[in-house]
This record gives C-alpha cells, structure tokens and sequence, in this order.
C-alpha cells in the first residue's frame, strides 16, 4: 500500500457511501414531504412519534451489519477465510432472530407502542397504521442493512451505493403514487417505505446469485463468543442510530409540554433535515470503517492514521457546507414542508434549525471517532462515545435548559450535548494514544 492508494481508496469508498446515504435518507424526506402535502400538520406529527420505532429497526440493521462486517473485514484481512464466514453466518442468524421479534411486535402490540409514543386520539390511528407495517416489513429492512455491509466489506462500494439509491428512488416514487392518485394516506407512504429495502435487495441479489461474493453462510452451531463479537462492534452505530430515535421521543415529549402538536410538527421538520445530515455523517464513516479495518488487520499503522486525518478534514468540510446552507436556507426549508402556511409552525422550525445544527462539527467528530475505535478493535471507547450522545448527556442537559429556557432551551441542548461528547472524545484518543494502545496496527508495520 502507498500514501496514493490509501487516498483513493478513501475517496472511492466515502463518496460512494455518502452519496448512498444521502439517497437512503430520502425515505424520510419523501414521506415527511408527502405526508405534509396530503395530511397537513397532524400528519407530521405522527410521523415523528412513529419515528423512533424506524429507528430501532435500523439501527438493529445497522448494529448487525456494521458489526459483522467489520469483524468480517479485520480478519479476512488476516487470511482467516473460514472465520469470515463464521462471522457472515452468525450475523444471519441474528437477522432471523430479531426480524421475527419485529413481526411479532407488529401484529401484537403496535397500538400499544402508539400509546407509548404519546398519540391521542387525533393521530393514534395514523401511528398505529404506520408502525404495524414497518415492523412487518423488518425482516427486509434487516436484510438490506446486513448485505449493503458485507458488499461494502467485500470491496463493492459502488454495489452498495447502487442498491442504497435505488430503494430511495423507489421510494419516492411509490410514496407519490400511493399517497396522491391512489389516496392511501399514511398507509401509502408505510407501504412505500417498506417496499424500499427489498428493492434495494433485488439490485445485490445478481451479485449473490452469480457467486461474486467472498462472503458466505457456512453451516455452524451459533457461538455466543462469534455473536458477542458482533455485538461489541456493532453497538456503536447501532447507538447512533437510536440516538435519532432518542431524541426524538425525548424531544417530543418535552415539545408536547410546552408547545403543544403544533411544536412537535416544527420538530419533524428539523428532525427530516437532521436525518440527512446525519446521512453524511455516517455515509463517510460507513466509508472509513472497511479500509480502516482492513489497514488494522493487515498490520499498517500509517495507513490507519493517513485515513483517521483525512475522515477529519472532511468531516470539518462538511460541517461548514452543511450549516451554512441550513442557516442562510432555514426559512425556504420550512417553508416546504409547511402545506398549511402555518406562522407559528414556521417561526418554530426556522429558529430551531439555526441553534439545533449548530451541533453540526460536533456530530461527525463523535460520529467518526467512535467508528475509528470500533475499526482498530477499541469498541469500548466506541460504545462509550455512543452511549454518552445517546443518553447520559443528552437527556439530563435536554431537561435542564427546556426547564429554564423554554423552546430555545430544547433547540440547544442538543448542540450542547454534542459539545460535551467531543470534548470526552478527544480525551479517549489522547489517552488511548499515550497508552500506546490507539489500536493502529498489529505490530507497528507502516505502509508507506
């Protein structure tokens, strides 16, 4: 490996695994859209309680997939072939196991979980509606996050991509159909939604079926060692995707306080734009984690370090594209989603946008520092990262400064909490650094 390959293999994977992401994002953009459109602000509103049960499905998909293929990436970069296929396996056994807890959940107990997220009586059937089919749709939800990985891990980034942006643009598509000239409503748009990922399925399958994949299931007797390594690696993103959902259902229900429906609409319109920002985010992390942990296994300690700088410049990159164009922007943003030229619905999300994103460089600092711990085997420095943005800072401070400054207190904690991770972030890796433990290589080779 040379300084010049490593720099193209990054921008070749992160590109791909950006502009992926970007389009994955559309399902909710699309639905939030549509929805907008045809159900004004009650719509809106029940999108966004439905929204953290979308989460845990996806991020489940993610803890999977993002788990196993980095254990899949580090040792077949080893030459341990029938062990990469052992972790495939297990992770597919793990896809069995929750996509029939999800199914089963979906046709017991979504009323209940409607319930739980705060609905009354004005949009408890469009939640209850919206969450039974995307638990039923799970097991393809699953399915696609756990081969979009292991096609990435397999050195097909673009594949990857492919089948990401085919899924959105189905989605889109149908969401228009069902919602507009078929008048299906909120079960138009779940519909769409869940037809997405076996779309994006249908794009991999050829690459299955021919047989180009290194990856394969291998018949094994589940090991809790195997499933627990998957685990550890794959609590990070899995954390960071139902931090989506925390703060969602966190938000909503302080919003509810003090606001009102009319407040928790104006957050689903800053929670849409959040989900595509954070889309960018771990689109370049979901780049890095594949070459990263390849340089790790195979022992080339420059080659992880020249990735960890350049996932950092872009990450700051980023950051100030993303909040400049949500700043100078927040008002035409609104505006779009806003079908009813609701005043107060606008004034909300336009002042929200403006302080929420200043969390913006905070959030890829985090986000790709805790993929860098999980990528050189530190995943608990990853997990705690995780664990700290998801919980045990967000929710104290997000209580605190609602109490005492009301809707703009809401719209800064999460900034705030963001701040405090990065800060605890940047002493992990000194510290793990100064241990001479950063996880860089396996015996200190280099691959200039």
């Amino acid at each position: 490996m040379t300084n010049g390959s490593i720099l193209n293999n990054f921008i070749r994977y992160v590109s791909f695994n950006i502009l992926g992401q970007m389009a994955y994002s559309c399902y909710t953009l699309a639905d939030t859209f549509f929805v907008a459109a045809s159900l004004g602000a009650n719509g809106l509103t029940a999108l966004n309680l439905a929204f953290p049960v979308f989460c845990i499905i996806s991020g489940t998909g993610l803890m999977i997939g993002m788990g196993g293929g980095t254990r899949y990436s580090i040792v077949k970069s080893r030459g341990e072939d029938g062990a990469a296929n052992q972790v495939f396996t297990h992770a597919v056994y793990m896809v069995v196991c929750f996509a029939a807890l999800f199914v089963l959940s979906g046709i017991f107990f979504s009323g209940v979980f409607a319930k739980a997220l705060g609905a009354d009586h004005t949009v408890f059937a469009m939640i209850d509606t919206y969450l039974r089919i995307l638990l039923l749709f799970s097991p393809a939800f699953l399915t696609n996050h756990l081969l979009q990985c292991f096609v990435r891990n397999d050195g097909r980034p673009s594949l990857s991509m492919a089948a990401m942006i085919s899924g959105s643009v189905s989605n889109v598509v149908l969401d228009y159909i069902f919602i507009f000239p078929l008048g299906l409503g909120i079960f138009g748009a779940a519909f769409a939604t869940g037809l997405a990922p076996v779309i994006s399925i249908a794009v991999i399958s050829p690459y299955l079926l021919r047989k180009k994949n290194q990856f394969h299931f291998v018949k094994s007797i589940p090991a809790a060692s195997r499933l627990a390594e998957i685990v550890s690696s794959g609590i990070p993103p899995f954390v960071t995707e139902i931090t989506s959902g925390v703060v969602m259902f966190l938000f909503n229900f302080i919003i509810l306080r003090l606001a009102g429906n009319i407040g928790v609409a104006a957050f689903s319109i800053i929670t849409v734009i959040s989900l595509v920002v954070i889309a960018m985010y771990t689109g370049l992390s979901q780049g890095i984690q594949p070459i990263i942990s390849a340089n790790h296994g195979a022992g080339y300690a420059a080659g992880v370090k020249s990735l960890w700088k350049y996932a950092m410049v872009t990450a700051v990159l980023l950051s100030g594209i993303i909040y400049a164009v949500i700043f100078f922007g927040a008002s035409q943003i609104a505006f779009v989603f806003n079908s009813e030229h609701d005043a107060v619905l606008q004034t909300f999300a336009v002042a929200g946008m403006r302080l929420y994103f200043l969390a913006c460089p905070f959030i890829g600092f985090n986000i790709v520092t805790a993929t860098y711990f999980t990528s050189t085997e530190r995943p608990r420095l990853a997990q705690a990262i995780s664990l700290l943005r998801g919980f045990f800072v967000l929710v104290p401070v997000a209580f605190l400064l609602s109490s005492v400054f009301g809707m703009t207190g809401v719209w800064c904690a999460y900034p705030l909490a963001e701040c405090v991770v990065a800060l605890i972030a940047i002493v992990f890796y000194r510290w793990a650094g100064a241990r001479g433990r950063d996880g860089f290589s396996r015996g200190g080779k280099s691959a200039a």
